[in-house]
């Protein structure tokens, strides 16, 4: 028994000696980094709100005249600026003003951006109505007139230049000497077309005869025919007439086989065979002066002229009319004169 404590002894004693093995030197573990998260993907800055318009007229955007006018610079500026830039709705054959007045009205509430109230009627009541709406711009015409207010535009058409260019063509192409005009109301571009168009009737020719018929309504067709026919009856050759009533006049006006003068809208289409040229308004240059006052902050207080030196106003020609060369140079050299000042226009 001792010989076997002694040997386990012994035993353990060398083992001392020689040294107990060094610990296994192990590696750290590497250190693993947080798993990288994903930058958030950048957010895409919100879009513009879109220039939202909205225009109450008299009659009907496919008048060929007054309201389409308006209708189709509205689209011009659409088309340029955009749809997702630029929107419009509208309300047609607002002939009674009480409506009128009253859609002009919820346009505002509805936060619409420039409310234009297209016809001289509505004035009174935009004059009324654009006061409660201090942050809302208001457009009218056809004027000057802003009535003083801050947030009130007014635009007009110098109607009688494009009227006396025609007047011009209209003399130089009579045969009889007699010219009829249907007139719709005496105020406003109408009054103004009327008396440019007679003034350069008798300024090509002294000795025609224009006889005005002003038939009391911007809409009475039939009105506007019994008047073309009258002035057929009186031996005019030549007709032409303002507003949107003016549709029966042409009727009357092919019918007889007796030229027409269109202003406003371009309105061939409704005979081709005797139409020979159109004054057509083009708002969207007042309109895109109007838009870019609104969007710096500027929502009133100016007034606008469109008229043939700023693009405002054209002379289309109908292709489908043919027009003798001496006429069109005629009509060319009209249209550079007012442009250039150096023909001056006499209105009554």
């Amino acid at each position: 028994m001792k010989k076997v404590f002694w040997f386990v002894l012994t035993l353990a004693l060398v083992l001392s000696a020689c040294g107990a093995p060094a610990p296994v030197a192990t590696e750290a573990p590497a250190a693993t980094e947080a798993p990288a998260t994903e930058a958030p993907a950048p957010t895409e800055a919100p879009m513009a709100e879109p220039f939202r318009v909205a225009v109450v007229m008299p009659s009907a955007t496919t008048d060929l005249a007054f309201g389409q006018s308006m209708y189709d610079a509205l689209v011009r500026v659409q088309e340029e600026m955009g749809s997702e830039n630029f929107e419009f709705v509208y309300s047609e054959n607002m002939f009674v003003v009480d409506d009128a007045a009253a859609a002009i009205r919820d346009y505002a509430t509805q936060g619409f951006d420039l409310v234009i109230a297209h016809g001289s009627q509505y004035g009174s009541s935009l004059q009324e109505i654009a006061p409660d709406f201090p942050e809302t711009s208001f457009a009218w015409g056809t004027t000057v007139d802003t009535f003083g207010l801050p947030n009130v535009f007014a635009y007009e058409a110098a109607s009688q230049e494009g009227g006396y260019v025609n007047g011009v063509l209209a003399a130089k192409l009579s045969k009889s000497g007699v010219i009829g005009v249907v007139g719709p109301i005496e105020t406003g571009d109408a009054k103004l077309y009327v008396d440019g168009f007679k003034a350069g009737v008798l300024a090509t020719n002294p000795d025609a005869q224009v006889n005005v018929n002003y038939i009391g309504s911007f809409s009475d067709v039939a009105l506007a025919s019994e008047a073309a026919t009258t002035h057929i009856s009186a031996g005019a050759d030549v007709l032409t007439g303002s507003a949107q009533m003016v549709v029966g006049a042409i009727g009357k006006a092919e019918e007889a086989d007796v030229l027409w003068f269109g202003t406003q809208s371009n309105q061939t289409s409704l005979a081709p065979s005797i139409v020979v040229a159109n004054q057509v308004y083009h708002w969207e240059v007042v309109l895109k002066q109007i838009i870019a006052l609104v969007q710096e902050g500027t929502l009133g207080g100016q007034s606008f002229t469109a008229n043939l030196e700023n693009g405002g106003e054209v002379i289309e020609f109908n292709s489908d009319y043919a027009l003798p060369d001496d006429a069109k140079a005629l009509a060319d050299e009209t249209i550079k004169g007012v442009v250039d000042g150096s023909i001056t226009i006499t209105l009554p």
